[in-house]
């Protein structure tokens, strides 16, 4: 079969798919929505939303332009260090994953409240109808967009709605959630060069979450969130039964973090004494 390749020349390699569908424990199929569905599952409680992976890659890297983690390293850092990474570089990743397995869409750039373009998202086209895909913030499910009609899709976390607001835009809400607005969805196709520009401006001075270790994952069906710029350090679960938390001792708190999400603890420690004033 040689290599998979996306609309936007990035490619894995059929070994690297295989590998992947495995730690998803996904199988390869005619794309549907009952897949892409599980797909989406089996990545939020594979690979994280983490910045420790970015900010370590930053640091390290000289040139700005060679910082982006392009889905090939992405996965391999997935599959070897338990890293993820944020929206831009996520949803590059699985859109290309995606592309392999025979699915059809498009990536778009897309709104924050007053922040212009500081989010991303996939456009998957499946037998006549549109679907929103999101494991850039997550969004857990697959929600369908039609144009200028309400839409919702129930989770095992939330219940997504798709509310439109203007030509080809949509707000994008969740349930059980204190900031029910998550973002404006601007539906318009990217061209590879925009979105791998701003994939590489994102690790530049005005880049996101290159200033604080932030980490969030599916664990045994609770959502699982660290956040470094908060003290004292703790561990956040949210499911159904509402919010808990688990206090981390400073002096190990890297060992603790890297032992809950599955990361590798090197770059945990090593992403916190770049991004904490502790030096942890």
């Amino acid at each position: 079969m040689g290599e998979h390749s996306s609309s936007f020349g990035r490619r894995m390699s059929d070994a690297q798919v295989r590998s992947v569908l495995d730690a998803l424990a996904c199988r390869a199929g005619l794309p549907d929505l009952r897949r892409l569905n599980k797909l989406v599952q089996g990545y939020v409680r594979t690979v994280p939303w983490e910045s420790a992976s970015r900010i370590v890659k930053r640091r390290n890297t000289t040139l700005t332009t060679d910082c982006p983690r392009w889905p090939a390293e992405f996965w391999t850092d997935a599959l070897t260090r338990g890293a993820g990474g944020t929206c831009f570089e996520s949803n590059y990743a699985f859109f290309v994953l995606l592309k392999a397995l025979g699915y059809e869409g498009y990536l778009t750039i897309n709104d924050m409240g007053m922040t212009v373009g500081c989010h991303t998202a996939i456009v998957i086209n499946l037998h006549g109808a549109k679907y929103l895909v999101d494991v850039g913030l997550p969004v857990y499910g697959v929600l369908p967009i039609k144009a200028g009609a309400m839409t919702r899709h129930r989770s095992c976390f939330h219940i997504y709605t798709a509310r439109p607001d203007g030509s080809g835009r949509y707000q994008i809400e969740r349930s059980r959630h204190p900031q029910k607005n998550m973002f404006t969805f601007v539906d318009l196709p990217v061209k590879r060069d925009e979105y791998e520009l701003a994939v590489a401006n994102d690790y530049g001075e005005k880049g996101y979450f290159l200033d604080r270790v932030i980490i969030t994952k599916v664990v045994k069906d609770t959502i699982w969130r660290f956040n470094g710029g908060e003290l004292p350090y703790r561990l956040e679960g949210f499911d159904r039964r509402g919010k808990r938390e688990i206090p981390l001792p400073p002096s190990g708190v890297a060992d603790e973090v890297a032992r809950h999400f599955g990361l590798d603890k090197r770059m945990v420690a090593t992403a916190l004494s770049f991004a904490t004033p502790a030096g942890v």
